[in-house]
């Protein structure tokens, strides 16, 4: 078992053919994975790479595979179909699992394997990305600032850039359900932009609505404030425009519309090119409030989404192969603290708390 191979779940995706690319530079070898061989082996044999071809469903592969590495990056999504059945498998090998999943109750349910991954001896950390490496850690920088905080907002806002296949086919599938909130240490459902305004992120004051992030479960995790709401930027216009879907979310929520949805989300480039990733910005924005009203606030600016994931997601694996981890269920911050975010490449803080 080579200390820097791990198994990378989903390479043939946006995300994690970036992270297959960018892996040298970390100086770790992923053994590429998948269950698409059209897809993988090309890109196994443009990177020099090893590879397996998997199906989730396939729990004994699954077991073999894993059994080979002492870390899984699990770039697969929609995590909600295909979390559980990795996880299941790393509890029973001992290995180690990250993802970069987004989706608040696929934290949610990680959560509940916590005791089984303490007595497995292995690390369970969702979250490894963008979504929510840079917000987790403002969360915790604003807690050790202000330990009394009773609320919490966490904003981000890109410059440029797109997203990928794999975000808007998950963004499609929960289309029409609204957004979520954490008040008074629950989560609650809230209507899709129940808030929006504006916020000064540093570098330009950009219009934010409120939106089901994945900080209302981990944010919570990581520092126990109790009221939690998370923003991303969004044209006002379009705000306006969004406040009329509750109105729709029954056609919305219908298999031919979201079939319909994906169907157009398949229609377009894989994701954003090279060059566009090099030219966007990445703002994150956070600020904690305590009982009498008193605010502390935090803004860094960052490379954009997929590039800070294909970064954050290599560099805690590298310390989890180097053997700096905690086990059970943790978050990015939990387990390497506030600081974890400044290193990462192209990272820098507006404020300094």
């Amino acid at each position: 078992m080579q200390t820097n191979s791990f198994l990378l779940y989903g390479a043939n995706g946006y995300t994690g053919t970036l992270i297959a690319r960018y892996a040298n530079e970390y100086q770790l070898n992923p053994i590429l994975a998948g269950r698409n061989k059209a897809a993988i082996e090309p890109l196994a044999k443009q990177l020099n790479l090893p590879f397996l071809i998997i199906d989730l469903d396939d729990s004994n592969a699954l077991i073999e595979a894993l059994s080979t590495v002492k870390l899984v990056i699990h770039a697969a999504g929609p995590f909600q179909y295909t979390a559980q059945q990795m996880i299941a498998a790393c509890l029973k090998t001992g290995t180690h699992y990250i993802d970069i999943n987004g989706d608040i109750a696929v934290f949610e349910m990680i959560q509940t394997y916590n005791e089984a991954a303490k007595k497995a001896g292995i690390l369970l950390m969702p979250g490894a990305g963008f979504d929510v490496v840079p917000t987790d850690c403002i969360a915790m920088a604003l807690k050790n600032k202000m330990p009394a905080a009773v609320s919490l907002e966490l904003a981000f806002a890109t410059l440029g850039g797109s997203i990928s296949h794999g975000t808007a086919t998950t963004m499609a599938g929960k289309i029409g359900e609204g957004g979520a909130a954490r008040v008074g240490g629950k989560i609650i459902r809230t209507s899709l932009g129940h808030t929006g305004k504006w916020i000064d992120f540093g570098i330009k004051k950009i219009f934010v609505m409120s939106i089901p992030w994945g900080d209302i479960s981990t944010a919570w995790f990581s520092t126990r404030i109790p009221n939690i709401t998370t923003y991303t930027g969004i044209r006002p216009t379009i705000y306006i425009l969004l406040k009329l879907q509750p109105l729709f979310n029954w056609l919305l929520r219908t298999n031919w519309m979201r079939s319909y949805i994906k169907k157009k989300i398949n229609q377009a480039p894989a994701g954003p090119t090279d060059e566009q990733r090099a030219k966007a910005i990445g703002l994150v924005w956070g600020q904690a409030t305590d009982a009498q009203g008193q605010t502390v606030h935090l803004r860094i600016s960052a490379p954009e989404g997929y590039t800070l994931t294909t970064h954050s997601a290599l560099l805690i694996a590298k310390k989890i192969l180097a053997g700096n981890l905690k086990t059970g269920y943790q978050t990015p911050a939990t387990a390497y603290g506030e600081g974890l975010i400044d290193e990462i490449p192209g990272v820098k803080r507006i404020d300094n708390l």
